[in-house]
């Protein structure tokens, strides 16, 4: 069972085939190149059911962001960890017309704690684009470091960034 997370302003609730709209409008913009699009809509239609089967394969995955009293399906933020990625990330994607308003830093603060103290891991990171400055600074607003890069055949290089645990941050 997915579990449903809520932040100040969010609702963290199990992605399904009502967020398909919005997904597959924000894969066919260009705000998508830094996840490898622009996409298809049957691209979409694919990449939205691996994101809600991740959970059945791993026992973790991403959330779709509904904001309280406010617009649902604004984007996915959570636990992925691809068969080709070096190690699990939390991962974080705003859909058009919802970047810019906080809802990632305060969606990734709930999957680092949800990693650290549900999960009970003690490493996570995020996989970032060299080239992506919005995905770097939220990574750097979280405390994440640089840790190494990766390259992926698909993404190129990636900087791989460590999120600090609860005992790092007191």
């Amino acid at each position: 069972m997915i579990p449903t997370l809520e932040t100040e302003r969010l609702i963290m609730r199990a992605p399904g085939p009502q967020d398909f709209d919005a997904y597959r409008d924000f894969l066919a913009s260009d705000r998508s190149k830094t996840v490898g699009g622009p996409y298809d809509p049957q691209q979409a239609w694919f990449k939205l059911a691996a994101i809600i089967g991740h959970w059945t394969m791993r026992g973790y995955g991403r959330w779709t962001l509904d904001v309280k009293d406010g617009p649902t399906s604004v984007g996915f933020v959570g636990v992925l960890h691809s068969h080709d990625w070096p190690e699990p990330e939390i991962g974080w994607t705003v859909f058009n017309g919802a970047e810019g308003k906080g809802y990632a830093y305060e969606a990734a603060k709930a999957a680092q704690d949800y990693v650290f103290n549900t999960l009970g891991w003690d490493r996570i990171v995020s996989l970032i684009s060299i080239d992506n400055t919005r995905s770097l600074a939220l990574a750097n607003r979280l405390g994440a470091t640089h840790d190494y890069d990766f390259t992926h055949p698909n993404f190129g290089t990636l900087g791989v960034y460590v999120h600090p645990t609860p005992e790092a941050l007191q």
